[in-house]
């Protein structure tokens, strides 16, 4: 899609975000990442009602610790409900200060204990890498989780984009190894099919948004070369999608990843899986991080704290 064609589809609150952005320079990858996380040193605010402190926990076998950064409620007493938290970044950038304010977000609106995971990122680390850190950082989170003031009987999970990736592919990882079980899976608008097949996955190529190029980039290097892709790496491929949690989701209408989302709900909800999916008209790839004041990033928020409330508080 030609990039003036996709501005006129483009919801106008979130065109002044569209119109400043300089998308992602992956043909520079390393300059692109040391940039990436510069910013979000340099983004860092502090919450006066969330504190936020650093751990260092076990890593899968013979792989590195993870940090994990860990947010809760100031004046908490007693345990609270844990969210185990992926940010994006295509696998390839990002890191547990990304989505600082997100994180912050959800402890404030939902009363929850949120642990976000610094998972391995391609190119060094390939697939499926970031899913077993997940894994690994939630068998700690339900057997040490006291430690933090989380109640192991109400954990959840949650990422954006290949974050949303690994809440999918670690849901069912959790559920073949048959370890902890998720109340609710909130995999938002995640890179689920690698084939790149849909309409959708071909329709936005502006390079001002998440688009075709950008997400071939992203599955090429995750992957790298040769591999036997599994669902653990591409979600979409598990024809077994039974006793996996509920899904709380959304995705943008002008999202390349809208097609293979819609569909993953439609065959979670075909195998018996409760599931709550919201298509937002006019929005592009992360469109309540950009402008989370416009009406669809508003709804967005409310829609999430409303599903982890449902799930925390029956």
């Amino acid at each position: 899609m030609e990039e003036d064609n996709l501005r006129g589809r483009i919801h106008p609150e979130l065109l002044a975000w569209y119109d400043a952005s300089n998308g992602f320079d992956f043909d520079q990858l390393d300059d692109f990442v040391a940039k990436m996380n510069a910013m979000e040193q340099e983004g860092l605010r502090k919450d006066p009602d969330v504190v936020t402190y650093e751990k260092i926990i076990p890593g899968p076998t013979d792989a590195p610790e993870l940090k994990v950064r860990v947010y809760e409620p100031v004046g908490r007493t007693g345990l609270c409900p844990g969210l185990l938290f992926f940010h994006g970044g295509g696998f390839l950038f990002g890191s547990v200060y990304r989505q600082e304010a997100l994180c912050q977000r959800y402890v404030k609106n939902v009363g929850c204990v949120v642990v976000s995971v610094e998972y391995r990122l391609a190119p060094s680390a390939k697939a499926p890498a970031p899913v077993e850190d997940g894994y690994a950082a939630l068998c700690w989170m339900a057997e040490q989780g006291v430690q933090i003031g989380v109640d192991s009987s109400r954990l959840a999970l949650a990422g954006l984009s290949a974050g949303g990736t690994i809440v999918a592919a670690l849901s069912m990882m959790t559920r073949d190894r048959k370890g902890p079980k998720p109340l609710l899976q909130l995999p938002l608008y995640g890179e689920m099919d690698w084939r790149l097949r849909t309409p959708s996955s071909r329709e936005i190529t502006s390079y001002k948004v998440w688009c075709f190029e950008n997400n071939k980039t992203s599955w090429d290097l995750y992957l790298g070369e040769d591999k036997a892709v599994d669902y653990y790496d591409s979600p979409t491929l598990c024809e077994n999608l039974n006793h996996l949690p509920p899904v709380f989701s959304y995705v943008g209408e002008l999202d390349p990843v809208r097609d293979e989302n819609i569909e993953f709900w439609t065959r979670l909800m075909q195998a018996g899986i409760p599931v709550e999916g919201h298509v937002f008209p006019g929005a592009y790839h992360c469109f309540e991080l950009g402008t989370p004041d416009a009406e669809c990033g508003r709804q967005a928020y409310e829609l999430t704290y409303a599903a982890l409330k449902r799930a925390f508080y029956k």
